[in-house]
């Protein structure tokens, strides 16, 4: 909408408010509606032809991006084996390859993700640590009682001499009631991954009470289960607003957890598995096509056989077209329940951190972006 938008004449204004109302949850559709929620009449020859334009170029490659946490390893020099450019920001490189170019060519790709929560967690926990072992808060409101004050009385003496002491994530405490009354209220500002106000409208619907929610929470605010169609049906179960049922023992034993929806992408692989016959081998390249379905169109010759090997199983062609439809939905960005649980926790214990040690939390927060200076430096470097 801004490249289109651009070219047409429009003004950064108007490109601004248009680009504004659009969002991924509407899929990959330019909706009359959201137009007319910016103030423009779809019929206008200009925004129409806006709109057909910025239809027709969805999809095609805008610019080279980095990924924030994308690390590739060799054996041997990198520039030996892929073409590398410098990347804007100092001192950073990018591969001019994407990821599905590295799989192929059989090199090792890893995601280091969370860096700034993780950041985040550990100077909060410093912060803490140093607040309580040395008996501030008694001076200064003796009621300022933590957990975490309990584990370093429990530690004994040692704790509070010893200058290498500190706590650690671990020593939070789990499922703590106070945690998940906050979330259900979506207070959530500060907190990873849920702070969002997609999130924050979730929480109070979702009503998380345990770890597990937490888990769900973090997967099924994605494009892939919003395009896929389970959010609503999920969330209605959860209210007890309609039954829980499964076509089969077979799919239960998939779907039970996550009351007969389909939230994680390894549930769509053991689908097409238990229900569709597929093998673990054809499962796992249905997991990449859904990957790259919308680059390569190559979720395809998997339609055919996954509703036949369903039908064939004595399932019903409705319930067939609703797991392709899922599965399409995956296209547009699912989670695994690894990356979801690993999420989860971080959820938790920034939400844990905010609750019962919000000053320190705060803190640590502030002292976790990048200061004024650190961006001055930066792009005087690059001048």
């Amino acid at each position: 909408m801004r490249d289109v938008g651009k070219t047409l004449g429009l003004s950064l204004d108007q490109v601004d408010k248009l680009a504004g109302t659009m969002a991924w949850w509407d899929g990959r559709k330019i909706i009359p509606q959201r137009l007319e929620e910016a103030g423009f009449d779809p019929d206008h020859p200009v925004i129409a032809e806006l709109a057909a334009l910025a239809q027709e170029v969805i999809g095609f490659p805008r610019h080279l991006s980095q990924h924030s946490g994308g690390f590739v390893i060799a054996r041997d020099r990198l520039d030996r084996l892929v073409p590398i450019e410098n990347a804007a920001m100092d001192e950073r490189t990018v591969i001019q390859w994407d990821k599905d170019d590295l799989d192929a060519l059989g090199l090792l790709k890893i995601d280091v993700l969370a860096l700034g929560m993780l950041t985040c967690v550990r100077r909060a926990l410093d912060h803490v640590t140093r607040f309580r072992k040395s008996g501030a808060f008694e001076k200064c409101d003796p009621d300022l009682s933590s957990p975490l004050q309990a584990v370093i009385e429990k530690s004994g003496a040692s704790a509070k001499c010893d200058p290498d002491f500190r706590l650690r994530l671990q020593d939070i405490p789990s499922e703590c009631p106070q945690v998940y009354d906050m979330l259900c209220r979506g207070d959530s500002l500060g907190v990873f991954q849920v702070e969002s106000r997609a999130q924050m409208n979730m929480l109070p619907r979702l009503a998380p009470r345990c770890f597990y929610d937490l888990v769900i929470e973090t997967a099924i605010v994605r494009p892939g289960p919003i395009q896929g169609g389970m959010v609503h049906p999920y969330l209605r179960r959860r209210q007890k607003l309609e039954p829980v049922t499964y076509p089969s023992e077979a799919v239960k034993g998939v779907l039970e957890r996550t009351l007969g929806v389909s939230i994680f992408q390894e549930q769509v692989m053991q689908l097409a598995v238990v229900a569709a016959g597929f093998t673990p081998g054809e499962a796992d390249k249905l997991r990449r096509a859904m990957a790259a379905w919308k680059r390569k169109g190559g979720i395809g010759p998997f339609r055919d056989k996954l509703i036949s090997g369903m039908l064939a199983r004595g399932y019903t062609a409705e319930y067939a077209e609703q797991i392709y439809r899922q599965i399409q939905g995956f296209g547009e960005y699912g989670f695994p329940e690894s990356h979801a649980a690993s999420f989860g926790l971080l959820v938790y214990v920034s939400s844990w951190l905010k609750c019962h040690e919000p000053a320190a939390f705060c803190a640590a927060l502030l002292d976790s972006q990048p200061s004024a200076s650190t961006r001055r430096r930066r792009s005087c470097a690059t001048r």
